[in-house]
């Protein structure tokens, strides 16, 4: 027998027990979470880990960060073998492309030419998906010989994997399999399928989406919101990256390696810049006035706003960018969040009153005084800047409460143009490991808020979920309400990211909170080939995180 710490109690267990039977005896998860993973001696294990001498023990839920993309990932698996299964009826294989988050969910595609994913085949495979639920079928996990592993998917004819372990340094890689279908994952999986009860499919565009729960709510579907703009930026994204052959990493890798990545800079900065040109064109079709730009954290805002105002001024307009956080109320008003911070992310923390009343004078022709924010001192001042307004002036205002319609609530609706603006990451580890969005975003500010602000990674990665708690409330419920939308991520940017960002990720000590975050990072770069930053256009968003811009950013 040997001891196990769990909080505040210490119990006796026979050495190799796993931490699934731990957790079924001593775990206590609320409000329908499950226990996913667990801690042993602080280290993350699977449940399928046996614990063999004395050893403190945490678990984790779907509930937590962790837990819940580790829930979110199994059921990935569970629905290729589901297809898999539904396809063999009808003689035929297909190919799942798992592209990106949409509606709380993840937009797939799935390619048989004898099998169309309708109504009818997604209730298939969903049914077949509860039948493995009920089954509580094992995932099992196995090591291979990395050149091993790269036979065995060459063989099956999945070339996107193929090409992701040509570039990896590992000697060995892990699979998992379920019921005989082997695939690979980057990250932990849940130990049988009798874990993912909660998950849903919809029939969407030109594929579905796999409706899951969030942390807030492990065990209840959100409501699936078809989001069609942002889906028509985001499948705009990734056919670009189909038709250069670079939609995923090994795909990258290649042209890294092939020396076209040259090129493949100056070909995704055009496109860009095509796009900002659109939108800059659709402004001066429409004689809008004010153009309102919000986006989550890290996004590129500053720089986007700044190539915008040179794509309207090539139009004949005379832009004037405008920072809503100049617009913050004193730092002794600004409220705090449940753990008493101040809470920067609220629009009460912004003087709306006082920029809805400038911006109406200014609309009816008067000359304005406009003030500046002082962070250091945590006061706004008048430093004697005024702006007037004529015909051709246009306002480019920034922040991220731009598409709140409390933002420019006395404004006329005739007189404002919305922008949504987010790196909406366009490129996959594989076709069935995506990028999330949050990762590149989380990655980009690591980089700017070191070079800017001088915080380390592990303070940026501290406060990422209070950022990320802002976005959902103030940012996202209002992104649909975008007059257009525009994805400022590039193809090329974490390889290029990626020798400023390691070694302040490598920074964290190894017994802080952050740790663990960073260690899953770093693992995520590793499938990257980094590229020099040498080649990059001074005007490019990337420059506003890496350094160089042509702009005050």
């Amino acid at each position: 027998m040997i001891n196990i710490t769990i909080g505040d109690n210490t119990y006796q267990v026979e050495k190799g027990t796993t931490l699934e039977a731990i957790a079924k005896q001593y775990g206590s998860p609320e409000n329908g979470e499950e226990i996913v993973l667990a801690y042993r001696n602080g280290h993350l294990c699977e449940l399928f880990k046996t614990v063999d001498e004395d050893a403190t023990i945490s678990f984790l839920t779907t509930a937590d960060k962790i837990g819940n993309a580790t829930y979110r990932r199994s059921v990935i698996l569970m629905m290729m073998k589901a297809f898999r299964d539904v396809a063999k009826k009808t003689g035929t294989t297909g190919r799942i492309r798992v592209l990106f988050s949409l509606s709380r969910g993840f937009y797939c595609e799935y390619k048989n030419p004898n099998m169309t994913v309708t109504d009818e085949v997604l209730k298939d495979v969903e049914a077949r998906m509860h039948e493995m639920v009920k089954e509580d079928i094992k995932i099992e996990k196995k090591t291979y010989p990395s050149y091993d592993l790269i036979d065995r998917f060459e063989r099956q004819g999945r070339i996107d994997k193929v090409k992701l372990f040509k570039y990896r340094r590992a000697s060995n890689t892990n699979a998992y399999i379920l019921d005989g279908f082997e695939d690979y994952y980057y990250g932990f999986m849940v130990p049988s399928t009798g874990y993912l009860k909660y998950f849903e499919l919809h029939r969407f565009e030109e594929g579905f989406v796999l409706q899951l729960p969030d942390r807030s709510n492990p065990a209840a579907i959100p409501e699936f919101k078809p989001q069609k703009k942002l889906y028509s930026v985001l499948k705009q994204s990734d056919d670009w990256g189909v038709m250069l052959g670079m939609d995923t990493v090994g795909g990258l890798n290649d042209a890294i390696a092939e020396g076209q990545i040259s090129d493949l800079m100056l070909v995704q900065e055009a496109l860009q810049e095509k796009n900002i040109a659109k939108i800059a064109e659709q402004i001066k079709k429409d004689g809008k006035k004010f153009v309102l730009i919000a986006g989550p954290s890290s996004s590129g805002k500053t720089s986007f706003s700044h190539r915008l105002s040179i794509q309207l001024k090539t139009m004949g307009l005379n832009p004037h960018p405008i920072a809503l956080d100049n617009y913050f109320v004193d730092r002794q008003f600004t409220p705090r969040d449940e753990f008493g911070n101040y809470d920067f992310e609220c629009i009460e923390a912004v003087d709306i009153k006082q920029f809805n009343e400038d911006m109406v004078n200014l609309l009816n022709g008067e000359t304005v005084k406009m003030p500046t924010f002082d962070f250091i001192e945590g006061k706004r001042e008048y430093k004697g800047n005024t702006l007037t307004m004529t015909d051709n002036d246009v306002l480019v205002i920034e922040g991220i409460h731009g598409l709140n319609p409390k933002t420019s609530e006395m404004l006329p609706d005739n007189s404002k143009f919305k922008i949504y603006i987010s790196a909406l990451t366009q490129l996959n580890v594989d076709e069935h490991n995506r990028i999330r969005t949050t990762d590149g975003r989380l990655i980009r500010r690591i980089v700017r808020d070191a070079r800017t602000r001088g915080h380390s990674a592990q303070k940026t990665i501290s406060m990422w979920d209070s950022v990320r708690r802002g976005e959902e409330q103030y940012i996202f419920p209002y992104q649909e309400e975008a007059d257009a939308m525009f994805n400022s991520a590039l193809i090329y940017e974490l390889s290029v990211i990626k020798p400023y960002v390691e070694p302040l990720l490598f920074a964290i000590p190894r017994d802080s909170d952050e740790y663990q975050e960073a260690k899953r990072l770093l693992k995520f770069l590793d499938y990257f080939l980094g590229v020099s930053s040498e080649n990059i256009p001074n005007n490019s968003i990337l420059r506003e995180f890496v350094g160089g811009s042509c702009f005050p950013v």
